[in-house]
């Protein structure tokens, strides 16, 4: 595991150590690692509505649909 040192603001340490032990993480890092964890699912599912918003008009889901969906899945 590679290691990152950074500086903080005595505020912002602050606040990282009061989440720390208000959250019950061992330690600063886990909750930095967290914050990033979280970030990256953000970027993911941003990306996701973004692909999904460019990738032009759906089908409609109506009675036929399902039907054909539940055709496919054997039910």
């Amino acid at each position: 595991m590679g290691t990152m040192n950074i500086s903080l603001p005595d505020s912002l340490k602050a606040f990282v150590d009061e989440q720390v032990e208000q959250r019950g993480y061992g330690t600063s890092s886990e909750y930095v690692r967290e914050l990033i964890r979280k970030e990256q699912e953000r970027a993911q599912l941003r990306q996701l509505l973004l692909d999904g918003a460019n990738s032009g008009p759906g089908v409609k889901a109506d009675e036929a649909f399902f039907k054909r969906l539940r055709k496919r899945a054997g039910a």
